[in-house]
């Protein structure tokens, strides 16, 4: 009997960690993708709601190289209601290869989350955002403010990959 348990009880635990490293149906990471040319300062245009950004404004993010070989997160965000600004540390790894907008980011211990690329412009100044599930997006920019078409761009690849914009945050102003 205690050898079901801690059978069962492993299996739960691996599908917990691995639970949220999925790919949204629809959604292609970018291949190839070029690490070295993503790494550096990203602001967050647009964004879906949820939790752990609620309330920030001015959200940006900046990803640097770790020594084994993954990616150092520090995302960052101003919180209007407490007249400050907020942050958190992560760190990504690559799901499958480098070659391939596939990561898995984590900002709580062994609990990692999918990060999608599944758009980027050619000179890397523009990237569309997703996770494990379609309740997550996000449209991110190399400078705090976009050209409409950019913005019009996300919105129509996200509603034609059945993402539900309704409650879209867009904070596409330099103020």
């Amino acid at each position: 009997m205690k050898h079901i348990t801690v059978t069962i009880t492993s299996i739960c635990t691996v599908l917990l960690l691995s639970g949220c490293l999925g790919v949204p149906e629809g959604v292609t990471p970018v291949r190839p993708f070029d690490k070295t040319r993503y790494l550096g300062q990203w602001f967050e245009i647009a964004r879906l709601d949820h939790r752990f950004e609620r309330g920030l404004t001015k959200v940006n993010a900046l990803y640097t190289e770790r020594k084994d070989g993954g990616i150092d997160v520090l995302n960052r965000g101003y919180d209007r209601e407490e007249a400050r600004w907020s942050s958190a540390t992560g760190r990504a790894y690559f799901v499958k290869s480098e070659n391939e907008g596939y990561l898995k980011v984590s900002f709580f211990g062994p609990f990692y989350s999918s990060y999608i690329v599944f758009f980027i412009d050619d000179d890397y100044q523009y990237a569309f955002v997703t996770s494990y599930s379609k309740d997550y997006l996000w449209l991110l920019a190399r400078k705090p403010v976009v050209p409409d078409d950019i913005l019009e761009q996300f919105k129509s690849m996200a509603k034609a990959k059945g993402y539900d914009l309704q409650h879209l945050i867009v904070d596409n102003t330099s103020d």
